[in-house]
Formats: C-alpha cells, structure tokens, sequence
C-alpha cells in the first residue's frame, strides 16, 4: 500500500486524484483464521494491529456487524487523559496517551491528536482534597499532573465563570500533555494498517453464535457462514453481554446510554478540555468550531442511540453556570452511545471460562482514551496468555473482591 505523504497529495492533485487506492480492502472470509476479533471498533481494530505488528500475526479477521468505526467509536466526545488514581488504571491509559501522541506517524495517518490539555474542576472542598491525593498518586506513576489554582484556571479558560451561583471553581486537576483525537481516523488509520498486513475486515457481516468442542473455542457461526479460529477476542462494547452469552458464560456488566450532543459552530473560544464532575458535564470545542458537550450515563438499562430531552435539559443546565456563554448557542446534533458498565467502573480485559475465548469490555464511558493501550496489552494477552497491562483487569477480580474502583476514586470514569 503506498504511504500518505505530501507527494503524494501533489501527484495525486496533478492527475486529479484519480489514483488512490481503496485504504481498505472488503475481502470474503476465508474458512479459518489464527485468530479471530469480533468488532471493528477502535479497540478490536488496535487489538489486530498490535497483534500483527509487535508479534506477527497476521493471518487474523476483524468482524463487524456494521460499519467499520459504526459504535461507540464514532460516538464519543474524543476526550484523551490518563490523570487516574488506581495504579492499574494511569498505567494503562498512560500507555494509550503515549500510543496516542506518535499513533499519526506509526499508522501513516493523520489522527488529529491535538495535545490541548485537560482541566478536571474542583467545585466542592471534597473534589479539591481528591484531586490533590490524585497529583500525588500521579507523580509516583509518573503521569504528570498538577493540582492548579482557580486564577491558574481562569488563564488557561478565559470563558469560565469562577464564581457559580451553587459551585465556585476552587481548583482543578490539570494535564497538559492530555487533549483530543479524531475518533474516526483513529479507527480508520487501524483499519488501513491492518489490511495492508494482510489482515482481513468483514463489515456487514454479524457473529450468531460461538461453536466449541471439549469446551475450547473452534469458531464462529456467522449470517456469512462457519468461520474457524482457535482464538477469539470478542471486543464488542455494549454488546458484550450478548456475546458471553453466545459462548457459554456471564460477564458482570450492564449496557445502558451515554449521550452527548454539539453546538452551531462558534469563532475559537476554548483551546482545552474542561471536566466539570460535580455537576456532571464536560465541554470542548472541536477543530470545526462546535462546543462538544457531554454528561453523565443513563441511570436505567437500555440499548438506545438516540438522545432525549432530558440530558439536555441536565447537561447544559449544569455546564451554563461554569460556562454562561452557552446560553445562547444553538443545539446542531445529538447523539447516544451504548456503554457496558462494571460494578468497579473500571474495565475486564480477560480469559474466559472458554479456551481460547478473550473478553475485552467494561469501559464504560471512558473507552476512547485507551484505544491504543487496551489494543497493545490485549494483543498481548491474546498472543502470549499473559500482559502486565491487563493483569489486575482479569474476571477473576470480581469473585476475589479485587475492585480497581475509579468511580469512587476519581467522582467520575470518563
């Protein structure tokens, strides 16, 4: 495959961009694979990749119901941090943050990282005690935080109102080197890499069942027939749950909604990522200029992705105390995701019951920031049985009381 460069574009221009080649390609599935992904997602797509390139295997398909990038990695608010205080957690999505800083180069793909920085509020003298243990955790990590003064936080978001009516801004939980990608090009930069590596992409084509024998994995039953595989990773988001089932055990997972939503397009106002977890919303702006606007999961289960009026309602109700200026923007679009929530909050990158079955799941509502880590340590996991990336996310965690419990931690999990 020839490598995106700015010749390339100029020779391209010069012959009216009449020769680039499909990024890539739709293949029919062939009867058997070394290994099989099921969801072509960011995560299941850098699963593959990672697969390939650190240990050569490359004989491997990714399946997908819809679309290639389709799910919850086209719907999210593409918020990148690794500020978190459970040593298992800050190693993982530091892992990604620093995946993500080189991902346009090793992919030959422009992902748009844009390093901007992220600002976790302090609001209450509660989230500032919390935020300053999570510095110092942090600082023996090494992920670099700090813990910042409201003026501090003024200089760097000049639209913010530091005086709130319920919830003055007392601080904030800062991380310079934390900011935003292109959510799909980073599935399709993946998706290009690991075709060119041979590897195959099945779009449309939905997994029915899990086929075993003397209670090891032998393939997949698909709407396009038998495909054989002795080592499947199901990386399916919200729809985990249904694909445990397929295979014979149950994950301790719920899938409900999160929601977000964008404003018109405004003139640059905000040039970072602003978190505001006591009320419950998050807010940047997009290279096109819309503010995305985000809060918290649906409190009851379902598989929706749709939005609805009350988020809204909750969300921007919330977030034009910190931010009065929205007040008078225009909603543009509004969208859901459907997330699968551990009781820890925290994620299961796992064996299963099932021989050669892998189970990568439970983000919740912070699964786009770790793309790249989760997609190395399960690929490692996968090819070699075992990752120190992965270890302490096993679903062994749940029965031994082994709880990585960011939500409790941190006030929030995205």
């Amino acid at each position: 495959m020839r490598r995106y460069s700015a010749f390339a574009i100029a020779r391209e221009a010069a012959r009216y961009h009449q020769g680039w080649e499909r990024a890539w390609a739709s293949p029919e599935p062939k009867k058997s694979y070394d290994a099989i992904i099921v969801g072509a997602g960011g995560h299941g797509l850098a699963t593959a990749f990672y697969l390939g390139k650190n240990f050569g295997i490359t004989n491997v398909a990714v399946i997908e119901k819809g679309w290639l990038g389709g799910g919850n990695t086209g719907r999210n608010t593409t918020i990148i941090r690794s500020n978190y205080l459970q040593d298992a957690s800050a190693a993982i999505y530091e892992k990604a943050r620093g995946l993500y800083e080189t991902m346009s180069q090793d992919l030959n793909y422009n992902v748009m990282f844009s390093p901007r920085g992220v600002i976790m509020l302090a609001q209450t003298h509660h989230e500032v005690r919390g935020y300053q243990r999570t510095a110092h955790a942090n600082a023996l990590q090494g992920v670099k935080t700090e813990f910042i003064s409201p003026q501090r936080v003024k200089e760097i978001v000049p639209i913010i109102n530091l005086d709130g009516p319920r919830y003055p801004v007392l601080g904030g939980l800062w991380q310079a080197r934390g900011g935003t990608a292109r959510h799909d090009a980073v599935a399709w930069g993946y998706a290009r890499a690991c075709s060119d590596m041979g590897m195959d992409i099945i779009q449309k084509t939905e997994v029915t069942g899990v086929r075993k024998e003397n209670g090891a994995v032998v393939g997949v039953e698909t709407s396009r027939g038998f495909i054989g595989t002795k080592k499947l990773g199901i990386v399916v988001a919200g729809h985990s749950g249904v694909l445990a089932d397929m295979a014979g055990f149950r994950l301790p997972i719920e899938s409900v909604a999160l929601q977000a939503l964008v404003s018109e397009p405004i003139k640059p106002c905000m040039d970072c990522v602003v978190m505001a977890n006591t009320v419950h919303g998050y807010m940047s702006q997009s290279d096109k200029g819309e503010m995305v606007i985000g809060g918290g999961a649906d409190g009851y289960n379902n598989y929706t992705q749709r939005g609805s009026f009350h988020h809204i309602e909750e969300t921007v109700r919330a977030l034009v105390e910190t931010f009065p200026m929205i007040s008078r923007l225009k909603q543009l679009r509004q969208w859901g995701g459907i997330v699968d929530m551990t009781g820890d909050r925290s994620p299961i990158l796992s064996k299963t019951p099932v021989e050669g079955v892998f189970i990568n799941c439970g983000w919740g509502t912070g699964g786009f920031k770790a793309i790249p880590g989760s997609g190395w340590g399960f690929a490692e996991l996968m090819a070699r049985g075992y990752s120190p990336l992965t270890a302490e996310f096993g679903l062994n965690r749940f029965k031994e009381g082994r709880f990585i419990d960011e939500s409790v931690a941190a006030g929030v999990a995205h």
